[in-house]
């Protein structure tokens, strides 16, 4: 069990990087953010930042001489600088874990090996294998880099296509190792917020109703509206991926719910998750709190929302509603210290509480 006053490492300086670092203070831990960008988001309310790359040897060397336990804030960290971080320091979640979201491809063969179901999918190298497996999947599909992009970046939707002319689109797409999933036709999308502690013991959030805009969260409701079996075998799920990855923190898995109530896992993020930033508002222990106890191998604390509540991201322009927000009552309005409002840019969340469970 980590002592108060020990040193939490975080390899990343964003918005997930401040809430961990915010909610490690409030049980007496000092931070350490290891991130490019001076003056970061999580340097704000860290007690050090070490300006450096991700992979920067010497920043590695700096970041583990001064920590206890490293986590991470985002799951495109380097694997090999995990794993160096990890032979000096405990690393949690486990590198594994990067290894196998980092790679949409590795990522859907990890799940379905433990027996979660996901859309079909097909590796695409080439033009001529896009032509084939957008002929097996009746014209249909999402093509995605396997690596890297997120909020819906790195993505090209094809509906009808079961025959045409593809030439230049794996150029286009930037010549790098792709992925087409079948496109599939669901109710909505929710995501679990699980996390595993030390001891073993997993705890799961209640499932969140996303909706998207332009690729981007936009809204998070709890509760989800779905019927209990469906919410169940979610968080069934989650559990049994956080089992088999070894891991330690807190996890967010997306799911795909379909007409007849089943799931299908979209994707997961080895980190605490845009769709859980509901849990401040909500529930004693927020997500945040949650994963700074799996690290430092304290109890996990409890899930129970003590409210319903919707969870809403403020998309750059959108943060001169702050004004208006602080004056409703039941809101709670966290802004992630970012200078410029650019469009697509996540400047910060609120969460409405809508009644009492």
């Amino acid at each position: 069990m980590l002592a108060p006053g020990s040193t939490i490492g975080i390899v990343g300086g964003g918005q997930l990087g401040r809430m961990l670092a915010m909610a490690a203070a409030r049980l007496g831990y000092r931070i350490a953010v290891l991130e490019p960008q001076a003056g970061c988001p999580a340097a704000q309310v860290a007690n050090r930042q070490i300006v450096a790359a991700y992979d920067d040897p010497a920043g590695l060397a700096e970041l583990a001489a001064i920590s206890d336990v490293i986590t991470y804030e985002f799951e495109n960290v380097p694997v090999e600088a995990a794993e160096t971080l990890a032979g000096r320091v405990p690393v949690l979640p486990p590198p594994r874990a990067l290894e196998v979201s980092q790679d949409r491809l590795s990522e859907k063969q990890f799940l379905n090996g433990i027996g979660i179901d996901t859309a079909p999918f097909l590796a695409v190298d080439s033009d001529a294998d896009l032509a084939s497996a957008l002929h097996s999947f009746g014209g249909n599909g999402v093509l995605k880099t396997r690596r890297m992009g997120y909020d819906g970046k790195g993505q090209r939707v094809f509906r009808h296509m079961e025959s045409g002319n593809y030439s230049g689109v794996f150029e286009a797409m930037g010549s790098v190792p792709l992925i087409l999933e079948g496109l599939i036709s669901f109710e909505c999308e929710i995501s679990v917020i699980g996390a595993r502690g030390a001891d073993g013991r997993v705890a799961t959030y209640a499932p969140a109703r996303n909706v998207h805009r332009d690729g981007i969260l936009h809204t998070s409701t709890v509760p989800a509206a779905v019927p209990d079996i469906t919410a169940d075998v979610a968080r069934a799920a989650a559990a049994s991926i956080l089992e088999a990855l070894g891991y330690v923190g807190v996890i967010g898995v997306e799911f795909f719910v379909l007409d007849d109530g089943s799931v299908l896992v979209n994707e997961i993020a080895p980190r605490v998750h845009n769709s859980g930033h509901w849990t401040e508002a909500a529930c004693v222990i927020s997500q945040f709190e949650q994963h700074v106890r799996a690290i430092a191998g304290l109890p996990l604390g409890d899930t129970r929302h003590h409210s319903a509540c919707v969870m809403e991201n403020l998309i750059g322009d959108d943060v001169a509603r702050v004004p208006e927000l602080v004056a409703e009552p039941d809101v709670l309005v966290h802004l992630y210290g970012k200078a410029e409002a650019r469009p697509g840019r996540k400047m910060g969340h609120f969460t409405r509480l809508t009644g009492r469970n």
